[in-house]
């Protein structure tokens, strides 16, 4: 088993980037080391009603502090906090990991939650405190959808897809770059206006080499020799885009066992315009134009590429978003959300009379007699989509 908390790699960046500019590095003075006694009130002895996960890593709790002062407020007044207390196993190398954390602690961008301070009495108590993200992660609203997640619509999703990949741009852009390691839809937090911040960043714990072939969001060169590096990153941004893009987890194996990897599966439709629909979740209707969806199925190519050096680098993804982003607000694709749902029918319907023609022998009578029909519901889902 081999465990590590910041992965940095690659040199300094001379031509400070878009995402540079949104962040910065913070003075070790804003960062706080908090008592344990005081995590504990803070989250009433770590309530079990206020348990947020529980995973291989820790577990994590919510809390209350002063918002002036952070210390522990009651329940439900102040400012709530994410605290994240880590099993003793996953911390090795005690005044490593201190200096990781304090390093992480003063990065600062939109796009990163908070890491507020943290705990390590008699350095048995391992604790991280972040800023609260009340809309949970990008996971619940994509795959545990119900009472509390709705499915996020077209434009949320690509303002999801945006704030994520200028979160990790900029860990790329500095003079140390982070890399995030284990980048999947469970470590993208929303906060209360959907806005998208990565947590967890330069602190994802490393799985034994031989469990690599099970992680779908594992860079193939990853899973091969266990090498990191920032195209590993962009592999595993492809991944979680065609997730957003899909609805749907990157390994589901309660589907036919065909789809069961996401990526192995939706490769075959990501290439055409007029199959791209075969992918894209049916919960977002006509929000979204052929045309941009396919622009994004061609950028999750892009960043899945088997090759590191065909990946584009995370400033480009960055770019290529905001490019589909205008296009989408500004109509520039030049199709309506109403005109893909009428796409989308006449390409259903085309393609059953077609197979019609070739299988029945009195084809081109079908054919004719399924055009007027296809006209007809053509009209009506127009008409019905105002």
């Amino acid at each position: 088993m081999r465990n590590c908390f910041v992965s940095l790699t690659g040199t300094a960046t001379t031509v400070p980037s878009t995402s540079q500019c949104e962040g910065k590095i913070l003075q070790s003075e804003d960062f706080r080391r908090f008592a344990f006694k005081e995590l504990k009130r803070a989250t009433m002895n770590f309530w079990p009603d206020g348990l947020l996960s529980d995973g291989h890593f820790g577990s994590v709790h919510k809390g209350w502090v002063n918002e002036a002062t952070f210390a522990p407020a009651s329940w439900g007044t102040g400012m709530p906090i994410t605290v994240k207390k880590l099993n003793q196993g996953s911390v090795q190398g005690h005044m490593e990991w201190l200096a990781e954390v304090k390093y992480l602690g003063q990065l600062s961008h939109p796009n990163l939650v908070k890491l507020l301070g943290y705990c390590n009495e008699d350095r048995s108590q391992c604790l991280l405190v972040y800023e609260f993200m009340p809309q949970g992660s990008l996971e619940n609203h994509l795959v545990r959808r119900g009472l509390h997640f709705q499915p996020l619509s077209w434009h949320l999703r690509m303002k999801v897809a945006l704030g994520a990949a200028k979160g990790l741009a900029f860990l790329h852009s500095g003079n140390v770059p982070v890399i995030q390691h284990e980048f999947n839809t469970s470590n993208v937090l929303l906060d209360s206006s959907y806005n998208a911040k990565l947590s967890d960043f330069g602190l994802a714990r490393m799985e034994p080499m031989d469990d690599l072939s099970t992680d779908v969001h594992a860079a193939p060169e990853y899973v091969d020799t266990g090498h990191l590096t920032m195209k590993s990153d962009v592999y595993s941004f492809g991944v979680v885009l065609l997730e957003i893009l899909a609805g749907r987890p990157a390994l589901d194996k309660n589907r036919p066992s065909i789809e069961h990897n996401l990526v192995e599966w939706a490769r075959q439709y990501l290439t055409s315009e007029r199959r791209i629909s075969h992918i894209m979740d049916a919960q977002l209707g006509g929000q979204y134009s052929l045309a941009c969806a396919h622009k994004a199925a061609t950028l999750v190519l892009q960043c899945i590429s088997v090759h590191p050096r065909d990946r584009p680098g995370m400033e480009q993804v960055v770019a290529a978003l905001e490019q589909l982003q205008d296009a989408n607000e500004t109509g520039a694709s030049g199709q309506s959300d109403v005109r893909l749902g009428m796409e989308q029918v006449v390409a259903v319907l085309g393609q059953q009379l077609q197979d019609d023609k070739e299988t029945v022998a009195s084809g081109q009578q079908k054919v004719s007699g399924g055009g007027g029909g296809a006209c007809g519901f053509f009209r009506m889902c127009g008409g019905g989509r105002q």
